[in-house]
């Protein structure tokens, strides 16, 4: 009889702790996200980003000054039902260079042509219009629901230099982050 009154305790006291003590579960709130999507819920989702390589292009003459234009492919792959935003941005400064001879970003703050000695990007794929790089993250796509299989933005680089710019090899490294979406 002993067992059998521990027993009946043991499983009261389990039942009372059961009671105050709740496990938490994060999810998006009632309405938002996608309903019946095949992904995993909560907590699981992932969110992952590749890049299709670096990009190089060449500048060729027009009109007395040289222009050119060149992509690569940011592919997202995400799992998060709501979406993800996708940011660029110039982490060492926005000049692009070689040694001491450089080609500053564009101050085009919306989609335009580029200025004379000066470099921008765009979505769209324009080979005139482009914006200007900042020193601090952009946001170029805001996408929404999964994407299981991945979602693809392509990015164009372009740049417009006059005849006194030396010819060289110029680069600057832009940061990519994605971010998921919570509603």
């Amino acid at each position: 009889m002993t067992v059998k009154k521990r027993h009946l305790v043991a499983t009261f006291v389990f039942l009372l702790a059961s009671l105050f003590f709740h496990p938490s579960a994060m999810a998006s709130p009632f309405g938002q996200g996608l309903f019946g999507a095949d992904v995993p819920f909560g907590s699981l989702t992932s969110i992952d980003m590749s890049f299709s390589g670096d990009v190089d292009f060449t500048l060729t003459p027009g009109g007395g000054n040289f222009s050119g234009q060149g992509s690569h492919t940011v592919t997202v792959t995400s799992t998060d039902v709501v979406g993800y935003k996708l940011y660029a941005w110039a982490s060492s400064g926005t000049n692009m260079s070689n040694g001491t001879e450089t080609i500053p970003a564009s101050g085009n703050s919306s989609a335009n042509p580029l200025s004379i000695n000066t470099w921008g990007y765009n979505t769209t794929g324009n080979t005139t219009n482009y914006l200007g790089m900042l020193s601090t993250p952009s946001l170029i796509k805001d996408a929404d629901g999964p994407y299981k299989n991945g979602d693809d933005t392509s990015v164009y680089y372009g740049a417009n230099v006059d005849i006194t710019t030396p010819a060289s090899d110029y680069s600057v490294p832009i940061t990519y982050t994605v971010a998921a979406e919570y509603q």
